[in-house]
């Protein structure tokens, strides 16, 4: 249907996209609805990596006995997404193709490395998660594809999450972050939302942390390396400060 009767957009749970359409700014007027496709739902680890369908829900990964040993962290991200009714609804899939900065998941699968699977009637192609995003709102999914899983390599290794925001749930990200130090001495990987465009990954505040800089160090690399965006939720300067104190306590929790 994606090939043959385009213009479609795919609809799951409708927690982003029915936000657009009652605010009279969404745009597209064919839907595909992929609720049922209980196919897509799958959480499996075979071998070394986990495969989240993109229809898992957030009540989904939260439960999942894999997610919360493999990749606590986005549990962590799942239980801040709204409440109960909007974990039930809304979909990992979702929240990555809806394209929002300040999507909750996004740094945590930035900071995993994670693969997104695409799949059209013809084809299956796996795209990095740091080159899927090109813009604001914009990916390199094609109109005839659909996102159906999420490919993570396990790592073991210290997880971090944190979501900064007017409440604890319910409400859009401040600032948000995920963090991973590799237990093999890979370098540390840290990924921020709601600062910029897409999620940013900070290579040279990572470098910082692999040689072992002091924390103030690391700190004063990483507030020159972000430029924060100024938006009716937050100005950057808070966005700034406000990363550069989550960095410290990740450091913290990494040296324990």
């Amino acid at each position: 249907m994606l090939r043959d009767e385009a213009p479609l957009t795919p609809l799951a749970g409708c927690t982003d996209l029915y936000v657009s359409l009652n605010f009279g700014t969404l745009k597209d007027t064919r839907f595909l609805n992929v609720w049922k496709l209980d196919a897509l739902r799958a959480i499996e680890k075979n071998g070394g990596v986990l495969s989240i369908g993109a229809l898992a829900s957030y009540t989904d990964l939260q439960r999942s006995p894999l997610v919360r040993k493999h990749v606590p962290m986005l549990a962590a991200a799942a239980r801040e997404i709204g409440g109960v009714q909007i974990q039930n609804r809304g979909t990992i899939g979702g929240n990555v193709a809806n394209a929002s900065p300040a999507g909750d998941t996004l740094p945590v699968l930035a900071a995993l490395d994670a693969l997104v699977v695409l799949q059209s009637a013809s084809k299956t192609r796996r795209v990095a998660f740091a080159d899927f995003y090109t813009g604001y709102r914009q990916t390199v999914r094609r109109s005839n594809e659909l996102i159906v899983r999420f490919d993570i390599r396990i790592v073991r290794g210290t997880q971090y999450f944190r979501k900064v925001g007017t409440r604890a749930a319910q409400a859009i990200s401040k600032v948000v972050v995920a963090g991973l130090v590799p237990g093999d001495g890979a370098p540390p990987r840290l990924a921020f939302g709601s600062m910029a465009p897409t999620v940013v990954r900070v290579p040279k505040t990572e470098a910082a942390l692999a040689r072992g800089a002091p924390v103030d160090e690391a700190q004063r690399t990483l507030m020159q390396e972000l430029a924060p965006i100024d938006d009716i939720r937050s100005t950057a300067e808070y966005r700034r400060r406000v990363a550069a104190n989550l960095l410290a306590r990740f450091i913290e929790s990494a040296r324990k």
